[in-house]
């Protein structure tokens, strides 16, 4: 932290009841209270609130992922004779029969990646590949069932647009100040800012610096 006295100890806050596996987590980034996450990305300050899952997704920076939610819910193989996990995880059963180890690729490749500064509202459930832009909000309880463009608002089941968070040409211009890479010097300086300017205005201030 070199002693400078802004800035809060940047390792990630892992709740001693969370289960984790093969995850990578970034500066600040915080996981809650029973939440479960496995082969999961977590990038810099983003969190998730208690009892929310997750499995085979990237995030990004920044993103709030509200409680019970479930990014890349889980898929069955609905096309066997049996969609239960006794066709691809045997072992749970019997001895000598292992994983169904390309159901577990199939699974692998539906990875869910979800942009920067993206709120993901109580309850929601994201499917199995499924982008979410930049900057995005999927309401609570929503089902995301395709992807979402950025700094969309998206809520219902399954999930439908409901209105642009800004402006399109306003959305672009966040997308290329790409606030979210800043250090954290630059983004204590610019906190103050975030709280009282308009978007455009903040934007205007801060593109070129």
């Amino acid at each position: 932290m070199g002693g400078d006295l802004r800035f809060t100890d940047d390792e990630p806050r892992i709740h001693p009841t969370a289960e984790l596996k093969s995850c990578r987590l970034g500066r600040y980034a915080s996981v809650g209270e029973r939440v479960v996450l496995r082969e999961v990305e977590v990038g810099d300050y983003s969190y998730f609130e208690r009892h929310a899952e997750a499995i085979y997704t990237t995030i990004g920076k920044f993103c709030s992922i509200a409680a019970n939610t479930r990014v890349n819910a889980l898929e069955h193989p609905i096309e066997r004779v049996t969609q239960h996990k006794l066709s691809y995880r045997p072992n749970e059963y019997f001895r000598y029969l292992g994983v169904d180890k390309d159901f577990l690729e199939r699974r692998r490749g539906k990875r869910v990646v979800v942009g920067h500064d993206v709120w993901i509202g109580h309850g929601a459930v994201i499917l199995p590949g499924v982008t979410i832009g930049n900057g995005a909000v999927v309401g609570a309880n929503a089902v995301v069932t395709r992807d979402v463009a950025a700094y969309t608002i998206v809520a219902g089941a399954p999930a439908r647009e409901l209105r642009p968070r800004f402006a399109p040409e306003i959305g672009a211009r966040l997308e290329a100040l790409e606030w979210w890479d800043w250090p954290r010097e630059t983004l204590f300086e610019a906190v103050p800012d975030m709280q009282t300017l308009s978007a455009e205005d903040f934007l205007d201030r801060w593109e070129g610096k």
